[in-house]
């Protein structure tokens, strides 16, 4: 009887899925992600990225370039471009804008997967204000966001190191916060950011296993994503148990809205 009693209270493995099915989940396909939030203000980018990006922006010289990842309805990104005439600004979604409404010049929206997304130039700012809690391989998002920095060119994202998990379950967030610091990243406990200033190459030692878009409520209140890795200190095959569905479409091309500078 205790055996059995002790079989019942072990929480069942998670059903790991790759980017495929990840991004068709309701959970993923956000349609309230950044859709009100604008440029400055209470519910702003200013207050969540602690840096007026327009401000930041008018300081990088007469063309400046501002990539956003999941930049939902792109109202922040609409402000800048009618403050900044010369600048280069993308903001990239899964879903992308609701509303139709015609783009100030240099602004360009995506509507793409990240994980099979790249640019075409290298940026001064990179942002993604709570985006990352909805993307599977995130290390690896970040990994190739560092490389899109030009020299000088500053990161900033929200990150929740509690979703990030070991084959087991157990969390990760230590040696993946160790790991980032050591390729150049900060982390804000107090705000949940990570930055990164001057673009690199970066390698973190983790191999992404799949994602759990059951894991719940993050910081934020709102349902998110947990992320599993195996680590450099686990065996090799500590990932047996899992479930996987490695499925990827590296080939799909986003959907582009744009208008010429």
């Amino acid at each position: 009887m205790r055996e059995s009693a002790s079989r019942a209270t072990v929480p069942p493995r998670p059903r790991l899925v790759g980017d495929d099915e990840l991004t068709g989940h309701s959970v993923v396909a956000n349609s309230t992600m950044n859709r009100e939030r604008v440029l400055t203000g209470v519910n702003s980018y200013a207050r969540e990225l602690g840096l007026d990006p327009a401000e930041f922006l008018a300081g990088r010289g007469p063309a400046p370039s501002w990539l956003d990842l999941c930049s939902g309805e792109g109202l922040a990104l609409r402000a800048a471009a009618r403050l900044l005439p010369g600048a280069v600004i993308t903001g990239v979604d899964l879903v992308g804008p609701m509303l139709p409404a015609a783009l100030p010049e240099g602004l360009e929206l995506v509507t793409a997967d990240l994980g099979g997304w790249s640019p075409a130039r290298r940026h001064d700012l990179i942002t993604c204000v709570h985006g990352l809690h909805y993307v599977g391989d995130r290390l690896g998002l970040l990994e190739r966001a560092a490389s899109w920095l030009t020299g000088t060119g500053l990161l900033v994202a929200h990150l929740d190191p509690s979703s990030l998990r070991r084959a087991d379950g157990t969390d990760a967030s230590r040696p993946v916060l160790a790991a980032l610091r050591a390729a150049g990243f900060r982390y804000e406990a107090r705000h949940h950011r990570l930055s990164l200033r001057g673009g690199r190459e970066v390698a973190l030692p983790f191999t992404y296993l799949g994602a759990d878009p059951h894991a719940g409520p993050n910081y934020t209140g709102q349902p998110g994503v947990a992320s599993y890795y195996r680590t450099a200190d686990r065996e090799p095959d500590d990932d047996r148990h899992l479930d996987l569905d490695r499925g990827r479409d590296r080939g799909r091309e986003g959907r582009s809205d744009r208008r010429e500078v």
